[in-house]
């Protein structure tokens, strides 16, 4: 692909602006919200974790943490993001092959770290450069599972979308995974007079499927961290 991601970098300063208190929650019905009308620029914030439930009495931790238990392990969820930029670069923002990605520089998104414990409070986080919005054309927004059984039904995980101004975005990945491994969550896309996000929560069973359905062209090949 052309481009070394080998060192994570430092996370980005979060952006200046209003953050509404409101949610956006998006479904089947309204799939999708317009950055740009909320003011676009600053930092995206993408959460991935488990959708707390007080009531429920659900144990407290990290998002696998939630679902396994405090004692347990060996499950490991991956926040991820393949992402074209306007002038036809294409590639992945992933844990796996430590390809971190840059929040300054191209590909302008950046993965902060990598859970593989589910111990951390905060799940996973991702952050997408606003400010260079016209350097992107899209970014899908996945989940994979890397180690341990596919569990996404059992999870009730959800992501986040934070925008420097303007409402939070949810997406609940409440569909019925069939097994699957992966889980394509949302897509951001660049039309030229809009930034959107979209509702996809699209189960496949790996890279090279969830390359073929979105048609991004890329050569996978086996990887590891």
């Amino acid at each position: 692909m052309g481009i070394d991601y080998s060192k994570r970098p430092a996370a980005p300063p979060a952006g200046s602006g209003p953050v509404s208190l409101s949610k956006v929650t998006l479904t089947k019905s309204t799939p999708t919200v317009s950055l740009s009308k909320q003011g676009g620029g600053g930092r995206l914030h993408v959460n991935l974790n488990w959708n707390q439930n007080p009531a429920s009495g659900a144990p407290k931790g990290g998002f696998l943490k939630r679902v396994l238990g405090a004692g347990s392990s060996g499950i490991d969820l991956d926040l991820a993001a393949l992402f074209e930029l306007s002038d036809g670069r294409s590639g992945v923002v992933q844990a796996l092959g430590n390809a971190f990605g840059s929040f300054d520089a191209a590909p302008f998104l950046n993965l902060d770290a990598d859970d593989r414990t589910g111990a951390a409070a905060g799940g996973e986080n991702l952050y997408v450069n606003l400010n260079q919005i016209a350097q992107i054309r899209r970014v899908l927004v996945f989940a994979f599972i890397y180690e341990g059984v596919a569990s996404f039904d059992q999870a009730d995980a959800v992501v986040t979308l934070t925008p420097a101004q303007g409402a939070p975005i949810e997406v609940r990945l409440d569909e019925q995974a069939g097994g699957s491994r992966m889980c394509a969550i949302a897509l951001l896309t660049n039309t030229g007079n809009d930034f959107s996000v979209s509702r996809e929560v699209r189960y496949v069973s790996g890279h090279r499927e969830l390359d073929k359905a979105y048609a991004w062209g890329l050569n996978w090949t086996a990887g590891s961290k």
